[in-house]
């Protein structure tokens, strides 16, 4: 630049203040702009304290329309500079206003709606009486070369019934190891003696196939069959898929199985490897 003087009026140092907001240039086109644009103050020392001022006054709506035509002004500012003509004021003002409704219709057009499934568990909650609560999960180990399966059992009121924690063999994705932990699950809770159960498990493909209970011909076909087959002779049977929170005793015990040979199994006793999950379940309970 040869000099610092504005290059629309002439007569000012070219700051950001002077460009946006005092030129004459700019309040023309902010005269056609919402009056409490038109009205804010004139006496501003800098750009920031303006625009401080203005965040204290202005709506949502009003502060994006600020904003909108700030650009226009500058944009308008660097026609002019490389030799364009400046547009009418009221033509500036006008197109912040399109820009702007523009801006919120393309807006709601990209709203992505969350589906609403109802509430999602986050902690284990008790079934109802008469009732027990089959809980599973599963856990892989040295990259699939090895897996676990945790099984619990519990009452209403939260306490043990059995427990179990299986060491098994190699698996090659989260749902084969999820399904064979279902699987492991139901045999145990009818070799224990339970009829009415609630089955819960956090894998939501998994959860889903059991519950559907349809014809699968994918290489785990078999196992879900099988499934289907223990489920048949429960008394009562249902499902719930539920967040790993409401999980957390089966999973405590998936991962212990990975220092067993075989498996082990408690009966009325709170097993030591989900203690402290035990003891959160029982604090929401509380």
């Amino acid at each position: 630049m040869e000099n610092a003087r504005c290059c629309l009026c002439h007569q000012e140092t070219e700051t950001v203040l002077h460009v946006l907001w005092s030129c004459g240039a700019a309040q023309d086109v902010w005269a056609g702009s919402l009056g409490r644009l038109q009205k804010s103050g004139t006496a501003q020392n800098d750009f920031l304290q303006l625009v401080t001022g203005l965040l204290m006054k202005l709506s949502d709506e009003e502060w994006n329309l600020f904003w909108i035509t700030c650009w226009l002004i500058w944009h308008q500012r660097n026609t002019v500079i490389h030799g364009g003509v400046f547009q009418h004021p009221s033509r500036s003002a006008q197109r912040a206003v399109d820009y702007l409704k523009e801006y919120s219709i393309a807006q709601d057009s990209l709203h992505v709606p969350i589906p609403n499934h109802g509430p999602v568990q986050q902690t284990w909650q008790p079934p109802p009486e008469t009732f027990f609560k089959l809980n599973f999960d599963d856990a892989c180990f040295d990259e699939g070369v090895a897996s676990g399966y945790g099984a619990v059992i519990r009452n209403e009121k939260g306490d043990v019934m059995a427990a179990l924690a299986v060491r098994g063999g190699a698996v090659r994705d989260s749902e084969e190891v999820e399904v064979m932990a279902c699987r492991k699950a139901l045999e145990f809770a009818i070799d224990a003696g339970f009829t009415e159960i609630v089955l819960e498990g956090d894998n939501a493909l998994v959860m889903k196939m059991i519950t559907q209970a349809q014809p699968d011909l994918s290489r785990l076909g078999l196992i879900y069959e099988d499934i289907w087959c223990l489920a048949a002779g429960f008394r009562s049977i249902s499902y719930n898929c539920i967040r790993r929170s409401a999980n957390g005793v089966a999973h405590s015990l998936a991962r212990f199985a990975r220092l067993l040979d075989n498996e082990i199994v408690w009966l009325e006793e709170d097993p030591p490897p989900a203690v402290d999950a035990l003891y959160l379940d029982s604090s929401f309970l509380n």
